[in-house]
């Protein structure tokens, strides 16, 4: 399966310059990627946006302090270089023309005003407030982890969803699971939406996607969307976009569709099944951004109630909002954990607490808090799955209480040290494909054989005595060829030394019967 992403950086630094030339011309790429450096990066932006001739390299050095700030700087225009933003010729940084005039025309509003998506013109009669939003799209985006996870809550996804989990590697088919190893990924995703595929399972890559905050999932699927384009004959540069474009939206305002491209209009069906849009119908002229699409280039962390809450006390969708802001005010945590390893959770969602139960042994359920303790086997059970400590650590940070974030550090060092020890003590010995050399007839040859794979760095073991040598996957191929010549090199003396052998006794037999004749 291939390995699913969950950075936008690392994707767009693989893309090629053509498709930056056709992304640059829309003013809202322009200014998403900006919004996705990191400040270095935009302040040389900012630097450079109103000066018209080439930079000289030295000169630009000389905004930075020595040291330090260099290293930082060319840190910076290497990304910058990578996203085809600068280009460097003749000791001289050129920004790119097209990403210069289109992002001067975001920051002024000139341009094609089109580009950070088209307002309806008429008022809808079926207006949604931002409460509905965002009530839509977590019950959209938790009913796909429900579905990870296994519990029960909400509809199974779609077809589409389904494919995607597949083709990312998120989630492998059920009674069919070896059969699929043998599938490449398209393959697999067609196969994992029949009926009669067997229930999905969740893969290691699965639980560590669990465990990642929700920007960074949403991106993860997008990404891997924008992989499967070609394979749905869509356009990539039309696909990206319509991401960017989405992130530059108003959130609680519709905007039409109509002037969407053909790629586009299929995008915007899918990105319904994630909670990314919403479009009160099939075919319907105008859609709504909700809160996943107008966070993506923010770089703020996103905020969704959670939708089992609202629905269980038979509250509004408002009242999800209004949980919302109370988790923003309290630094949106809601688990405790003390240092004799005892974890006190106040939620009621289920979601949380299946992805805490992924790594904490639970005892107690409330109706608003479940209780659990922190063992060696719930984290064994972890590791096995796939998960780090250090991201079970910056989830339990990510998720503390109010409470906890008085004190620092956040969690208690004896759990944090105990957690990264558990990990250390199940990595003691590691599995790796190796070929073990034995039965050498010679220690000639054993040392000889040992002394080249030494060189070449792929010897993982050995034993002289015994006369036993185990190599890398990497090192057989080489190795082995070296065996082979010294079998051919033996067998050739060994031929030598019989017809040696022979035409002394040949000698030996002819001196003997001249000796008698005479």
């Amino acid at each position: 399966m291939s390995k699913f992403q969950t950075s936008i950086h690392e994707y767009l630094e693989t893309l090629p310059e053509h498709t930056f030339n056709r992304l640059y011309q829309k003013p809202a790429t322009c200014l998403a990627i900006f919004r996705l450096l990191p400040p270095l990066g935009k302040q040389i932006i900012m630097s450079c946006l109103y000066v018209d001739k080439p930079i000289p390299v030295n000169e630009m050095r000389l905004w930075f302090k020595d040291g330090a700030g260099i290293t930082k700087q060319m840190e910076a225009m290497t990304r910058l270089k990578a996203l085809h933003i600068f280009t460097e010729q003749h000791n001289n940084y050129k920004m790119n023309p097209t990403f210069l005039q289109e992002f001067r025309n975001a920051l002024t509003g000139g341009g094609n005003s089109e580009s950070f998506g088209l307002a309806t013109s008429t008022p809808d009669k079926h207006h949604v407030d931002i409460a509905f939003l965002d009530d839509y799209a977590t019950k959209q985006w938790e009913a796909i982890l429900h579905f990870m996870v296994g519990t029960t809550e909400g509809k199974p996804p779609c077809k589409g969803v389904l494919n995607l989990l597949g083709r990312s590697g998120l989630m492998t088919g059920g009674s069919n699971a070896q059969q699929a190893e043998n599938m490449d990924a398209r393959e697999f995703a067609s196969q994992m939406a029949r009926q009669d595929f067997g229930v999905p399972t969740i893969t290691n890559k699965g639980f560590q996607f669990l465990l990642q905050d929700i920007n960074t999932q949403v991106w993860a699927f997008l990404l891997q969307y924008l992989n499967m384009a070609e394979s749905l004959n869509m356009d990539l540069v039309e696909v990206l976009t319509f991401f960017f474009q989405l992130g530059s939206l108003e959130l609680g305002n519709d905007y039409s569709s109509e002037k969407l491209t053909p790629s586009q209009t299929h995008l915007l069906e899918d990105l319904k099944a994630y909670g990314i849009v919403y479009q009160r119908k099939r075919g319907s002229r105008r859609y709504y951004p909700t809160r996943l699409a107008t966070t993506l280039t923010s770089g703020t962390p996103v905020m969704l109630g959670s939708h089992s809450n609202a629905t269980k006390n038979g509250a509004s969708a408002a009242a999800a909002v209004r949980k919302t802001e109370e988790e923003e005010e309290d630094g949106h945590g809601f688990i405790v954990i003390e240092t004799n390893y005892r974890v006190y959770a106040y939620t009621d969602s289920p979601l949380q607490i299946a992805v805490l139960n992924l790594f904490v042994h639970l005892r107690d359920r409330f109706p608003n808090m479940v209780t659990g303790v922190v063992t060696r086997d719930s984290i064994r059970r972890a590791l096995s799955n796939g998960i780090t400590a250090e991201q079970i650590i910056t989830y339990l940070s990510a998720h503390a209480h109010a409470q906890m974030r008085k004190h620092s550090p956040v969690l208690p060092l004896t759990v944090v040290d105990q957690i990264r020890l558990w990990e250390i003590e199940k990595n003691r010995l590691r599995a790796a494909p190796s070929w073990n050399y034995s039965q050498f007839n010679r220690q000639q040859d054993f040392e000889s054989t040992l002394e080249y794979a030494s060189e070449l760095g792929v010897v993982q073991w050995s034993d002289s005595k015994r006369k036993m040598l185990c190599i890398t996957q990497e090192g057989h191929q080489p190795v082995g060829a070296y065996v082979r010549k010294l079998i051919t090199k033996h067998k050739e003396q060994q031929a030598q030394q019989q017809q040696q052998a022979h035409q002394q006794q040949q000698q030996q037999h002819h001196h003997h019967a001249t000796s008698v004749h005479s």
